[in-house]
């Protein structure tokens, strides 16, 4: 059995959901009187977000790579990030860390691929959305993927900046999402949307979608609780 050791904070509305999901997904797998040790090093989600707005990438990888040393510290065996964007670093982030980093894009892509789904709409914050680092793993495997552009790409990024990352969940926002997600199936025929910020599953819960759901934050915790070796 591997310790988990989580980059949190990114924002602290889905280090909660991981933390949940990874403690009763544990709990379930080995048996009712069991709950995983994990540590959570909670960084700061503006701070990741202001090293992406100045491109200081370098910074922003010495920045989680402290983090990740501290879990190290701490006994864990294998780490990961909580949010989609911080992956903007991740082959670096791989490269140095002295412990396996599990990827939540790799995870998605993965999902997708196993689907059969061969384009997909993608929802996230500015620079997971404008990026490539989200898009070329997808398309190494033969799936499109599109993001919105324009206004529509502008009101995703400001409703999660100013509002998911702060736990503020709206009816209206969630209707304008909805109206996203229908400008994307009929401009590009998407099969499915990948809710590629982790904080949009507060936004999701329960909401009924047009096309196929990829949670990256369901699916990468699935991934998580694999790679812990629960049964070992």
């Amino acid at each position: 059995m591997k310790k988990l050791g989580l980059i949190g904070g990114t924002g602290p509305e889905s280090t909660l959901i991981y933390y949940k999901k990874i403690v009763y997904g544990a709990n379930k797998i080995v048996g009712k009187e069991f709950f995983p040790n994990i540590t959570i090093e909670s960084l700061n989600v503006f701070n990741v977000l202001n090293f992406c707005s100045e491109k200081k990438y370098d910074d922003l990888a010495h920045y989680i790579l402290n983090g990740i040393e501290n879990l190290v510290a701490a006994g864990c065996d294998v780490v990961s990030l909580t949010g989609n964007t911080p992956h903007i670093v991740f082959d670096v982030l791989e490269e140095k860390s002295p412990v396996p980093v599990v990827s939540i894009i790799k995870a998605t892509c993965e999902e997708a691929s196993r689907q059969g789904l061969k384009k997909v709409g993608l929802l996230g914050t500015r620079f997971t959305m404008e990026g490539d680092f989200f898009k070329k793993p997808f398309r190494e495997k033969g799936i499109e993927v599109f993001a919105p552009d324009g206004k529509d790409l502008d009101y995703i990024a400001e409703k999660i900046a100013h509002e998911l990352e702060h736990g503020i969940v709206t009816e209206e926002t969630r209707s304008g999402f909805l109206q996203v997600i229908q400008n994307l199936i009929a401009k590009e025929g998407i099969e499915a949307v990948v809710l590629g910020c982790t904080e949009l599953p507060l936004l999701f819960d329960g909401l009924a979608l047009p096309v196929a759901c990829l949670d990256t934050l369901e699916i990468h915790a699935r991934a998580l609780l694999a790679a812990m070796d629960l049964s070992a």
